[in-house]
């Protein structure tokens, strides 16, 4: 990526005294960037594929990461051999998970910290994921009260990420411009969804790659990042904190 598009905290001006600016809203992914579920749901797919007879790699796992529910029931049907209705198999996979979630919640580091913070700076959250509400509300229910204001979960719209609609539709419930918002991402899906739809754009590695690329900041983890970090990215900076 070339230099000018790509900027280090450490090298920014000073600005002592200015009020940081903050970003209109945040739009948290859930899986892999709130929670750390994504193991959770590859545990699931293997047993379930297992169930029918059929075989199911890492790799192929992987693959699956960030999609809307019914295309990775598609594959697992296609490629792992599980012979029931992509509805159903839907329904399996997510009872598994939030089994597990109310065993316990696999928090990200830094997350509850910078919801926290976000809530403290009045800076409304909302939560983007293709997981279904069921398991989006187990997750919410067991975060700082109130922390988000509402939820775009995938079984509320027509089509998921990449597709920019879960954050348009986001970013118009919250009444806020995209452009003025950040989404916060784990997966090259998930990022390409909130690129689309024209929102400012933080990656946080987790299971897959996150590799550079135009307009998109970078961070290695949410611990280091803040809300003035978020307000930065929102108003034009392209940050890398990945050193």
């Amino acid at each position: 990526m070339p230099a000018d598009l790509m900027t280090d905290l450490s090298t920014n001006p000073s600005t002592a005294g200015v009020p940081a600016r903050l970003p209109a809203a945040v739009l948290w992914d859930m899986d892999g960037t709130l929670v750390d579920t994504e193991p959770y749901w590859i545990a699931a797919e293997h047993e379930l594929v297992a169930e029918h007879g059929g075989t199911w790699s890492h790799e192929q796992a992987l693959q699956l990461v960030g999609n809307a529910l019914t295309v990775s029931a598609q594959i697992l049907r296609e490629q792992g051999g599980v012979d029931l209705h992509p509805d159903a198999i839907v329904e399996r996979l997510l009872g598994r998970v939030v089994d597990q979630v109310r065993e316990r919640v696999p928090w990200r580091p830094g997350a509850v910290e910078l919801l926290t913070a976000l809530a403290e700076a009045e800076v409304p959250c909302a939560l983007v994921t293709m997981s279904y509400a069921t398991l989006a509300r187990e997750v919410v229910g067991r975060g700082p009260a109130g922390a988000f204001r509402i939820m775009v979960t995938g079984d509320q719209v027509s089509r998921g990420k990449p597709h920019p609609e879960p954050y348009l539709v986001a970013a118009e419930r919250l009444g806020v411009d995209p452009a003025d918002c950040v989404a916060i991402e784990d997966s090259p899906t998930g990022i390409a969804s909130a690129l689309a739809a024209g929102v400012p754009t933080l990656g946080v590695e987790a299971v897959v790659p996150v590799p550079r690329q135009q307009g998109l900041s970078r961070a290695a983890s949410l611990a280091d990042v803040d809300p003035a970090t978020l307000g930065r990215i929102a108003a034009g900076e392209v940050l890398d904190l990945t050193a």
